[in-house]
């Protein structure tokens, strides 16, 4: 497969995506924590929305590093 000098790899707008979302989802679970939920469930307290939010920004970062159109 030949790929074209000017051409943007599909994985650095996917890591693009990745990381919005992370943000989004970080931002949700930061509020969260500020500002519990009056409906609890058992496990809230592990707080997966940062995690979740965590994980996904930081390979969203790693794929955007990596394929930046150069």
């Amino acid at each position: 497969m030949v790929q074209e000098k000017n051409a943007i790899p599909i994985w650095f707008f996917i890591g693009s995506l990745l990381a919005i979302y992370g943000i989004l989802i970080l931002g949700a679970g930061v509020y969260d924590v500020f500002v519990p939920s009056t409906d609890t469930v058992v496990l809230a307290r592990l707080h997966v929305a940062l995690w979740w939010g965590v994980g996904m920004l930081v390979l969203g970062l790693i794929y955007v590093v990596r394929f930046w159109p150069a």
